[in-house]
């Protein structure tokens, strides 16, 4: 099947790109899962193996060496992400990175970065959250001091996806801690064998057991003066603001993806699983929490169609990408949910899919901005 066969931006280009997609997936990452899984990180091979295949920079011009798509290519591989069941490859923080440096950096930073980005011989990060900040980005303590012509990077990061397995990081951090938020400033970093910094562990979580999500340590940390992103200090809170869209819907894409495959796996059980000598699809009860499931999915879909086409447009606003966000976490987290109960006690088991999605799902309410913070931005939009 194809998730978005009916959106108005898809074409044939798009559909033979998603059969591509589809099968590497289900040869290069379905078959490794469970061991992903268990190491709590995917690896750097399969990073490789993505890159090969040009899922990594799917709409970075072909000069920096993507495949010179548009939003659309995204929403193709993010929509197949989500098709797998799978939520701990972290391709959407990367991918996310990767557009920070398309939009505001210089172009010698663009040259140097976007074509490793491309082929996964740097996998990125941001390193935005810190102990006690949580989506307050004024409170931020990491400062990168000039020093002659250098910086000097000194603070700590948590809840950092791609932690682990990363060697690319986009940091935020103030360069005039007397100015709050317009002291922000945006640093790429790149990590091998960089001397002050250092790995925290890798945190355990309630779901997403494949994504190394760490802590990040900067002591003293010496960088160029052209790691500065952009060339330009106090940039750093307008940049992120800038490109939070396209984060948020990507979330609501891959929410998209997670939900069709927790209904598509639940038809299946109910279907041949049997009580009371009929199947579980017999009863009524359960046909009716599928077909409000279907109906959930079917509305979240359109609305995400519709504001892929508005990105590629360059018309969607922040409010509408929080509104693709909120709804689409708070839809798939419903769906999952009501799915696992339509499983009864196999639903709670972890060697059914389901349980893995339920535990996995939990947190698109909370990153990318939690569902009260994209409530508040939305009502803030109520008289434009």
């Amino acid at each position: 099947m194809t998730l978005f066969k009916d959106a108005a931006w898809m074409n044939e280009e798009l559909s033979i790109m998603t059969d591509g997609v589809r099968k590497f997936f289900e040869a290069e990452l379905l078959p490794n899962l469970d061991q992903y899984n268990k190491e709590s990180c995917v690896s750097r091979d399969f990073w490789q193996k993505a890159g090969d295949n040009g899922l990594l920079c799917a709409a970075i011009p072909e000069e920096y060496g993507g495949l010179g798509g548009t939003f659309a290519h995204d929403a193709i591989i993010f929509g197949e992400l989500g098709l797998t069941g799978d939520m701990g490859f972290g391709l959407h923080v990367h991918n996310i990175a990767i557009h920070y440096l398309l939009a505001f950096a210089t172009e010698e930073q663009k040259q140097r970065w976007l074509p490793r980005l491309a082929t996964g011989d740097l996998i990125a990060g941001i390193c935005m959250t810190e102990p006690g900040t949580g989506s307050d980005l004024q409170a931020i303590r990491t400062t990168a001091l000039k020093d002659g012509d250098d910086y000097i990077l000194n603070g700590s990061k948590t809840f950092i996806s791609n932690g682990q397995v990363g060697n690319f990081y986009i940091v935020v951090a103030k360069t005039d801690p007397s100015q709050g938020g317009r002291g922000l400033s945006l640093f790429g970093v790149e990590t091998d064998d960089l001397p002050g910094f250092l790995r925290g562990r890798n945190l355990e979580k309630l779901g997403m057991k494949s994504q190394d999500t760490s802590e990040l340590f900067f002591d003293d940390v010496r960088l160029d003066a052209d790691c500065l992103l952009g060339g330009v200090e106090g940039q750093g809170f307008s940049q992120l603001m800038n490109e939070l869209s396209w984060e948020r819907l990507i979330l609501a894409i891959i929410a998209v993806g997670i939900s069709d495959f927790a209904l598509r796996e639940t038809i299946a059980y109910t279907t041949d699983r049997k009580a009371f000598g009929k199947t579980i699809m017999d009863f009524q009860n359960t046909r009716f929490k599928l077909a409000e499931a279907k109906t959930k999915i079917e509305i979240l879909k359109a609305f995400v169609e519709k504001s892929v086409g508005k990105i590629i447009a360059g018309e969607l606003s922040a409010s509408e990408a929080s509104m693709a966000k909120w709804w689409g976490s708070q839809i798939q987290n419903e769906v999952v949910d009501e799915c696992l109960q339509l499983h009864g006690g196999y639903g709670y088991m972890m060697e059914y899919p389901i349980a893995r999605l339920y535990a996995d799902s939990r947190v698109q309410k909370i990153y990318g901005g939690t569902n009260e913070i994209m409530k508040e931005l939305i009502a803030r939009s109520l008289n434009d």
